[in-house]
């Protein structure tokens, strides 16, 4: 006698506990790795593209890598202003491997499609691990001031 009452109840029992738990609001997404497409970044030289106030941050449209995510000393494209520029990764927010800094925004520098540095100073400190890795970043090195 009581189960046919228990199954009348059960739907405003279901109903219930989905919305009591649609209010508490909890992300059950995975941690977003380092920088990916759609990312804002920050353009850390001092160019002119990099620089001038415009009304959407510039955002990653396609990261140089086999799985998409980007690290410290890879190569991004960038929706910058309307155009399209390459840029290098000198920071995430991301942690990285141990003994590498973890910084407060994601950082970049605007580079032309030959790897030249299209500012000529880079204003935040930016890893000396970028010494050690494969690949031509020589003149980001030199335009840098410090290294963390």
């Amino acid at each position: 006698m009581a189960f046919p009452r228990l199954l009348r109840q059960l739907p405003i029992v279901l109903v219930q506990t989905s919305s009591t738990i649609l209010q508490r609001h909890f992300s059950v997404s995975t941690a977003a790795a380092a920088v990916q497409k759609m990312t804002r970044v920050r353009v850390v030289d001092n160019s002119s593209l990099g620089n001038t106030p415009y009304h959407r941050p510039p955002r990653v449209i396609h990261v140089y890598t086999k799985n998409g995510v980007g690290k410290v000393g890879d190569i991004v494209l960038l929706a910058i202003k309307g155009q399209k520029k390459k840029a290098l990764i000198v920071g995430h927010k991301m942690p990285g491997e141990r003994m590498t800094p973890r910084f407060d925004s994601n950082n970049v520098v605007l580079i032309e499609d030959n790897g030249n540095p299209t500012g000529t100073r880079i204003k935040v400190p930016i890893p000396t691990s970028l010494r050690q890795m494969e690949g031509d970043y020589s003149k980001v090195l030199a335009i840098a001031s410090r290294f963390v």
